[in-house]
């Protein structure tokens, strides 16, 4: 697995400790993108190592992303908000802050939110 995915992996744990805790889903989440991007058994083992214990938006490893990357982030990000059927307010100033860590423009993340959180209600409307 490439190095840019796996500090995708850790910023999507950060992602799904913003409430305090990891859900059963975003753990799904995590496997299927381990899953996705070829992960060995040790590179998974050491993911799922990582999202064991809270992380915080600060974890997120942003030197080892590229600007593509962040961007790929940023839309995983907002899928994973969604994985329990909608987008909580704290999620959503959440994925603001993660914007901020990224270092991604207001208006160019705000366009990447709007489509990732189109096709994230498109494939919850397949799940019904």
């Amino acid at each position: 697995m490439h190095d840019q995915n796996m500090a995708i992996l850790k910023g999507l744990c950060a992602v799904a400790w913003a409430d305090g805790r990891v859900a059963e889903e975003e753990k799904e989440v995590i496997e299927a993108l381990l899953e996705a991007f070829g992960a060995s058994k040790s590179e998974a083992a050491e993911i799922r190592t990582y999202a064991a214990t809270e992380k915080k938006l600060e974890d997120v490893p942003v030197t080892q992303l590229s600007y593509d990357d962040r961007r790929a982030l940023l839309q995983h990000a907002v899928l994973l908000t969604y994985i329990d059927g909608e987008q909580a307010d704290s999620e959503l100033k959440m994925l603001e802050q993660l914007c901020e860590v990224l270092h991604i423009p207001s208006a160019e993340a705000s366009g990447i939110m709007t489509a990732a959180a189109d096709r994230a209600k498109k494939l919850l409307n397949l799940l019904d």
